[in-house]
């Protein structure tokens, strides 16, 4: 009996061609050295979830000063634009930048080992506090740092004409871009991916170990953590070599087309802020964040304008339109810490189970982001956002659920099936692919249009721009804390006495608040911008 062609079978023939096979074809050697530095990045997660339950029990800070700590944590980022000047200044020394990062890193690692292994010793030279203050800005500063490398690196990755000598068409490179800011997620979420996957294997069995065994469990987290900066390290150890090797083989090295000239309008506005955000942080103003939020957002601005008169007029006006829509996007409010405390103190989630939801968001954003590459190249960035915001308000309602107690009904009908962690994992399972999704198409634009001689300052201006709507966020989730007043259960690392008590009978409007928000305002922008001259199609 002959066997008919099946059109369906074709047709996941085509899928998996465009979602796998081609992205394998696009993989150049180029692009491995900056993913190795992403892919460092992705493992910095392998703290988190000892971070988070250490600060929940045995630091007493309010869930208002820890998302304005937030805030704090982001401006490293903003920092990128001074940075991402000096790295274009100094290219071919960025090797001791991403040292630089590493030393960073490392140190933040070193001090959260002693205070999990050594409080008591560390107490006597600063408070608990001030030591977890100070290493949760020393490693986004190491992170920030080599991002601005790796990014810079990523647009000159991507090559310009094929082995033969022809030029890509623009198409094909917009492709290859996307792949390569595809390739860039990817290789954060495998980290992230690694990481979830140790933290389920070390935190195995936790319930039943004391309270100072479970802090040496976690010291030697810290520990284990200091391969990441090797890892980065290592990336532009490969990045010498293969420029190495192609200079071997009489091939042209990486390398700007014309010499990068000091820009002190890009570098004057970035040292002005980095001086104005450490005397307003270092001093006692009550509104010192908001202050360095007004006057940074107004410098990026002041930059961002200054860069896009490098651009033509048609792709200056898109660049405005599509970086609003991304700002407004990220800068919406989140519940804050109070919805992780609850989730432990209320619902029984332990590290290993918190690893568990790690694992399935970092795994199942991996294949979104593979699956969703094609709409991402093909689908502008406003279509991509509004897709997005609506998956996430509704993604939103399983918390607001758990909190008023769903899991009891849905249990009680389901044999006990469909329980709270039941519904933690299946809200998990379906949110997981989008939050990585939103950036790629503007990163793949930014690399695009870079200019030759000012990548990581073009980059580092509008990444700066879009990581002002996490400074934003955070200013925001601190505002609605404030309102809706969250706290928790903790004990002194030292004397193991309590010192704060549970209280979340406010955290179910905080939920509900930012849900609404998270849909509203996102889709009123949207609607704004593709009605006016900034209308965006990329």
């Amino acid at each position: 009996m002959q066997v008919k062609n099946d059109p369906e079978a074709a047709e996941r023939k085509t899928l998996f061609h465009r979602v796998v096979v081609d992205l394998a074809l696009q993989m150049r050697w180029s692009f491995l050295p900056p993913l190795m530095v992403y892919f460092a990045a992705g493992v910095s997660g392998l703290t988190s979830v000892v971070g988070a339950f250490f600060l929940k029990e045995y630091l007493d800070l309010s869930a208002t000063f820890i998302a304005g700590l937030g805030f704090w944590a982001g401006l490293p980022w903003i920092l990128k634009v001074p940075m991402g000047h000096v790295v274009d200044l100094f290219w071919r020394r960025k090797a001791l930048l991403i040292l630089l990062g590493a030393g960073l890193i490392a140190a933040s690692l070193l001090i959260m080992f002693g205070l999990v292994s050594q409080p008591d010793r560390m107490d006597a030279v600063f408070p608990l506090e001030t030591w977890f203050i100070v290493a949760l800005l020393l490693a986004p500063s190491g992170y920030a740092v080599q991002d601005i490398v790796a990014d810079a690196m990523t647009v000159e990755a991507v090559p310009h004409t094929d082995d033969a000598g022809r030029p890509y068409d623009e198409q094909e490179q917009r492709a290859m871009h996307t792949t390569m800011q595809t390739l860039g997620r990817i290789a954060i979420i495998s980290g992230f991916v690694s990481v979830a996957a140790v933290n389920i294997w070390i935190f195995s069995d936790t319930e039943s170990l004391s309270r100072d065994a479970r802090l040496a469990l976690y010291a030697r987290v810290y520990l284990i953590a200091l391969a990441i900066p090797v890892i980065s390290v290592s990336g532009m150890v490969l990045h010498t070599l293969v420029q190495r090797r192609r200079a071997a083989r009489g091939l042209p090295q990486a390398k700007p087309e014309v010499a990068t000239e000091v820009n002190w309008q890009i570098l004057g506005g970035g040292i002005a802020f980095v001086v104005l955000s450490l005397v307003l942080g270092t001093s006692d103003f009550a509104f010192a964040q908001e202050a360095i939020f007004v006057t940074s957002f107004s410098i990026i601005l002041y930059l961002i304008r200054h860069l896009i008169k490098e651009l033509r007029p048609e792709a200056a006006r898109v660049l405005i339109g599509t970086a609003t829509i991304i700002f407004v996007f990220r800068a919406v409010p989140l519940p804050g810490p109070g919805l992780t405390w609850f989730e432990i103190d209320d619902l029984g989630f332990d590290e290993q189970f918190l690893s568990i939801l790690s694992l399935i968001t970092s795994v199942l954003a991996l294949v979104g982001l593979l699956v969703l590459r094609p709409l991402m190249a093909n689908r502008s960035i406003a279509y991509i956002v509004v897709l997005l915001t609506l998956a996430a308000g509704v993604l939103s309602l399983p918390n607001i659920g758990l909190y008023y107690g769903v899991q009891e009904w849905t249990a009680a009908r389901t044999g006990g099936v469909v329980d709270a962690k039941f519904i933690a994992i299946l809200d998990t399972a379906i949110e997981s692919p989008l939050g990585q999704i939103a950036m790629v198409p503007m990163l793949a634009w930014i690399a695009r249009n870079a200019p030759p001689d000012l990548k990581a300052t073009f980059f580092a201006v509008m990444a700066s721009f879009t990581n002002m709507a996490l400074s934003a966020s955070s200013l925001g989730t601190k505002y609605l804390n404030k309102v809706f007043v969250v706290t928790r259960a903790s004990v002194d690392p030292v004397t193991g006495e309590q010192i704060s008590v549970a209280d979340y009978s406010q955290l179910g409007q905080l939920l509900i608040v930012v849900g609404v928000i998270t849909v509203a305002v996102p889709l009123l922008v949207v609607l704004a911008v593709q009605s006016s001259a900034w209308r965006t199609t990329e």
